[in-house]
């Protein structure tokens, strides 16, 4: 088929610019559009300097626009849109896309975001990790607890009062301690344990009430059940010292004589070895603690200057523990002991610790891992005692000894009249108006 103009034939169009032509030019469009002229139109094109048709006549109108066929055979006219004539083009809202075929759908406009939504499932998000993270601490801090006490073996108990009142020890067991920890703490390597410290927490009623129980106490042994062989040992009317008890028979012994020596129903048991002590004070990063005069005890290893410092685990030990240094030795190292153990309370409590994982774990692992509990201790009745403490020191509760009237052969009597008392309003939820030296 001939393709070229009226008039023109093979021979006259030139050199040929084609696939293994000789011509140097380059080779042109295979495919040109061409135009189509509407129906009036002469077909073929006029020879090669012919004029043509003479121009229309004026007022004949205007001759219909000539349309374009591409190289693919498709028609540009009515039946095509670029999408300029709608404002559809490409990029626009609801336009085609680049890639997209002709007479493709055009795309919907994309949606503004749902601020609203995004934030809901967010709060959602958050949520539900922080409920896991907090029920997996929960199950995680309550199998750690070490419930090796039985209050239950316990006999002639006398009956509860307002409030909860929880027995804390702090024992001088050397569990888990090389000859090296031994040395460093100054602990010595004596076998067994006993104890060092004696308090009872009272949670409830008026105020909180802490109240050290000095281990020198003169105190009168109960008859009590063994706590190995369950055979019970009927009372003598013998006294003793009160941490004496504790080395005869154990935290049951113990908890049987305070409460038939005061009439006070102790609801909870809560013990601490050395180790353990030392190593919740690093965990919290030490405490910081105001001591109103220096001392030195070789037996203890304290060293000490007046004033605010902060303490670590080997020297809150010694501070605790000293009382070589003092004239009054045994209640003056239980007031030690109660500064300490508020102040250590108050920054266990601090959003430094609760609110920072890399130290809230290692202190609860550090002291749930040396604390000794009773059986029917829960994680709740814990943190109960905790708080308690931390308003004590905080000045909302009472801080005191018991009650001391004199002594007897170096071991301190208890002002029977005070102690009564004391337990009564205690029981009763009352303010407390008994002192302690």
């Amino acid at each position: 088929m001939n393709d070229w103009p009226e008039g023109w034939s093979d021979d006259n169009r030139g050199p040929r610019y084609g696939r293994g032509s000789a011509g140097a030019q380059p080779e042109s469009a295979r495919v040109m559009r061409q135009v189509r002229r509407g129906p009036g139109a002469p077909g073929p094109r006029p020879a090669y300097g012919d004029r043509g048709p003479a121009a229309p006549p004026s007022g004949a109108g205007v001759p219909r626009q000539p349309s374009y066929v591409d190289g693919r055979g498709h028609e540009s006219g009515a039946g095509y849109d670029s999408g300029y004539n709608t404002g559809q083009v490409y990029g626009g809202p609801g336009g085609r896309g680049p890639g997209d075929p002709p007479g493709a759908p055009t795309r919907s406009p994309r949606p503004a975001p749902n601020w609203r939504r995004r934030i809901k499932w967010t709060a959602i998000t958050v949520a539900t990790v922080v409920v896991v993270t907090s029920v997996a601490t929960y199950f995680w801090a309550d199998s750690k607890l070490r419930r090796e006490v039985d209050l239950s073996k316990v006999i002639d108990r006398p009956e509860g009062g307002d409030g909860t009142n929880y027995l804390i020890v702090g024992s001088d067991s050397r569990e888990g301690m090389s000859k090296e920890d031994e040395k460093k703490l100054h602990t010595g390597g004596a076998e067994g344990k006993r104890t060092d410290s004696m308090m009872i927490l009272h949670v409830g009623g008026d105020s909180d009430t802490l109240i050290s129980l000095p281990r020198d106490s003169d105190v009168v042994v109960p008859s009590y059940e063994g706590s190995t062989s369950g055979k019970v040992y009927p009372a003598q009317g013998r006294h003793a010292k009160l941490n004496a008890t504790y080395a005869e028979d154990g935290p049951t012994l113990l908890v049987r004589t305070i409460e038939a020596n005061t009439g006070l129903r102790i609801d909870h048991y809560v013990e601490i070895g050395f180790q353990g002590f030392a190593g919740i004070v690093d965990a919290v990063g030490g405490v910081e603690i105001d001591i109103d005069k220096g001392f030195k005890d070789k037996w203890s290893g304290a060293d000490f200057k007046a004033g605010k410092q902060t303490l670590d685990g080997q020297q809150a030990l010694a501070f605790v523990r000293t009382r070589h240094a003092f004239a009054a030795s045994d209640l003056q190292r239980t007031k030690n002991q109660q500064k300490f153990l508020a102040a250590l309370a108050h920054q266990v409590a601090t959003p430094s610790t609760v609110l920072n994982p890399f130290r809230f774990y290692p202190t609860m692992g550090a002291g749930l891992d040396s604390l000794i509990v009773d059986k029917d201790m829960g994680l709740w009745d814990l943190a109960s005692m905790f708080w308690a403490m931390k308003g004590v020191s905080g000045g909302d509760g009472t801080s005191m000894n018991m009650p001391i009237s004199g002594s007897v052969g170096g071991n301190l009597v208890w002002d029977k009249a005070k102690v009564k008392t004391l337990v009564d309003e205690l029981n009763n939820g009352q303010k407390v108006t008994v002192t302690g030296d």
